[in-house]
Formats: structure tokens, C-alpha cells, sequence
């Protein structure tokens, strides 16, 4: 069986980079066989996009490089920064305007995960659409 995969990657200034990039995944997004089919997986997408892009332009104070990849099982959905700190989740007070971008990654995604690099840090989250997992069923064409 050959491994099919697509994937895109775009760079993302701390200047107006989340908006952007929240618009440059949902326009790829429509590219993918069940983004039509599962609106609330792609919103949760994006919605992800929307947080870690903003964690790399709070926190890490960096560029933000995003790269979609689909394998046909699972999109992920990878921000690279330039600091090499972890994220590390937090339990904000009622009324607080931040602190759980890392909680709606992990609530929304099927997976994520995290690593330092030589010059910052990669997170990635992992979305795996039911309807993709359908079209690959043993017996669908």
C-alpha cells in the first residue's frame, strides 16, 4: 500500500499572524475530502491554529510556522517558535483573559504532543476526522 500524504506550510508573523492564519487553514482545510462533512472538526481545527499561533506570538514572542499535514488518518496541525519552553498547562482563575490555550488544544485535539528543537520548540496536535476513517475502511472502495 502506498502512503499518500499533502501537507502545506506557511510562516506567520507576530504582527497579525493569527487572523491570517486562522483564514489560511480554513482555505486549506477545504481542500480535504471530510472537511465538509465534519464542520465541527474543521472549527476545532482552527480554533487550535487560532491558540498556538497565539502562544508563539505571547509568550515565545517568535514567528509562528505552521505546517498542516494529512496522512489519511490524521491532520496535523504543527506551530513551531523560537523558545524553547514548554508550555506547561494552567489552571487560570475565573475572568482571566489567558492561560487556556494549552487546555483547548488538549480538549479539542484527538492527540498532541510537544518537543524542544535546537531553536525553540514544536507543538503538535493531531485531528482524526470519523469520516476519513470511513473512506478507508476495508471494503469502501
Amino acid at each position: 500500500m502506498a502512503v499518500k500524504a499533502m501537507g502545506w506550510a506557511h510562516s506567520f508573523a507576530v504582527s497579525g499572524g493569527v487572523r491570517t492564519g486562522r483564514q489560511w487553514t480554513r482555505d486549506h482545510l477545504r481542500s480535504l475530502p471530510w472537511s465538509a462533512e465534519e464542520p465541527d472538526t474543521a472549527d476545532a481545527v482552527v480554533l487550535c491554529v487560532s491558540e498556538l499561533l497565539t502562544n508563539a506570538h505571547v509568550h515565545a514572542r517568535s514567528d509562528a510556522h505552521l505546517v498542516l499535514t494529512w496522512d489519511g488518518d490524521c491532520l496535523h496541525v504543527s506551530v513551531h517558535d523560537e523558545d524553547p519552553t514548554l508550555p506547561r498547562p494552567r489552571d487560570p482563575e475565573a475572568g482571566a483573559t489567558s492561560g487556556r490555550g494549552m487546555g483547548i488544544v488538549s480538549t479539542l485535539a484527538d492527540d498532541w504532543s510537544m518537543k524542544c528543537q535546537r531553536h525553540g520548540k514544536t507543538v503538535t496536535a493531531c485531528f482524526r476526522p470519523a469520516a476519513a476513517h470511513r473512506e478507508n475502511a476495508p471494503g469502501n472502495p
